[in-house]
């Protein structure tokens, strides 16, 4: 009944993906027994406080509910190479018996089929848990400030605040000059909180590359009093939230501008990943798996999701596989486009 119960609320999506657990019910018993004698770590890919560490201690509450033997859950942090040093201990270091997963960040998923060297893992051979929540970058400017449309930005400069030059909020903004004609100018160095701050005493004008999902749950009372203006939204479909707010995509004519912004967006899609590493006994990656769908359904969990300002957008392990067979598929000339964006020394 409990795998049963787990399918139904999968959907029609995920169902091929988990018959095997219909199948072979009598699997889940090992992960019980594993369970019920050894603790479950989260590895979370990001510092303390970071967005994905909220989400991940948020989540660890309810998890132990849904895994057979219920077992203690410790969240601990793993920051590093924007990601990599996490996405790295998990496939080359961390324990292959289940006892560890990672919640990792999205944004070095697709860093080895851009050819970057650092990234010493091949994302396709994890065993992808699933996702709590999409992230959809946007484009934004401060209510004050008259530059309120993609059209604005085309006719005079936009000043946006991002970490560093390589990060997605300046990466963005360059690729829309490249591909609209707009004018946005990066400012960098400042930390995440420092780019908030920065926006509000308006030393920039705006910030390009964000996700949505990220400003509601950082900024809340930015979007409680309209204080943004959302100029685009960069991802593969338009959000729920912003109907009106015109898609990137949507705006290209040419199908090799589409396909190279799609891959420059896709690791927004992954959102916020839990994986475990290879190699990890089947029973226990199935139980791993039909947990965290329930637990992304559980009421109590929802609840707690509000209470932290943190939307929820469920994607299972075979969406995000189906994700990465996509990425994979891409042409070398529309990966390497990409990566002279997000790897400006490749």
């Amino acid at each position: 009944m409990r795998y049963a119960k787990a399918l139904e609320l999968l959907g029609v999506a995920g169902l091929a993906f988990y018959t095997v657990a219909l199948a072979r019910p009598v699997m889940a018993q090992p992960a019980a027994e594993f369970y019920s004698h050894n603790p479950l770590t989260i590895v979370v890919g990001s510092g303390a406080g970071g967005g994905y560490d909220v989400y991940a201690r948020v989540f660890a509450q309810h998890y132990s509910a849904h895994i057979p033997g219920h077992p203690a859950i410790v969240v601990k942090d793993q920051p590093g190479a924007g990601g990599l040093t996490n996405f790295n201990y998990m496939y080359r270091t961390a324990p292959r018996d289940g006892s560890e997963i990672a919640a990792s960040t999205n944004t070095g998923t697709l860093l080895p089929l851009l050819g970057d060297t650092g990234a010493q893992f091949d994302a396709r051979k994890f065993n992808w848990i699933g996702s709590i929540g999409k992230q959809q970058a946007v484009c934004t400017t401060w209510h004050t400030v008259p530059i309120k449309t993609i059209e604005d930005a085309r006719r005079q400069q936009v000043l946006v605040s991002a970490t560093s030059q390589n990060a997605t909020p300046a990466v963005l903004p360059h690729i829309l000059n490249a591909l609209f004609g707009t004018k946005f100018k990066v400012i960098s160095g400042y930390s995440t909180s420092e780019m908030h701050l920065a926006l509000e005493k308006g030393e920039v004008q705006g910030i390009c590359g964000l996700a949505w999902q990220t400003l509601q749950s950082s900024s809340p009372a930015w979007i409680a009093n309209n204080d943004l203006n959302v100029l685009v939204q960069m991802g593969l479909v338009k959000d729920k939230d912003l109907p009106n707010v015109p898609l990137a995509l949507d705006m290209m004519s040419k199908p090799e501008d589409k396909a190279f912004f799609r891959l420059t967006v896709l690791t927004g899609e992954f959102g916020r990943p839990f994986l475990a590493p290879p190699g990890i006994p089947t029973d226990r990656v199935e139980a791993l798996r039909i947990a965290f769908v329930e637990t992304v359904h559980d009421p109590a969990f929802l609840a707690d999701a509000r209470k932290a300002y943190m939307p929820i957008d469920l994607l299972d392990g075979a969406q995000i596989q189906a994700l990465l067979s996509e990425a994979y598929a891409a042409p070398q000339a529309i990966r390497d486009r990409v990566a002279k964006y997000f790897l400006p020394e490749h």
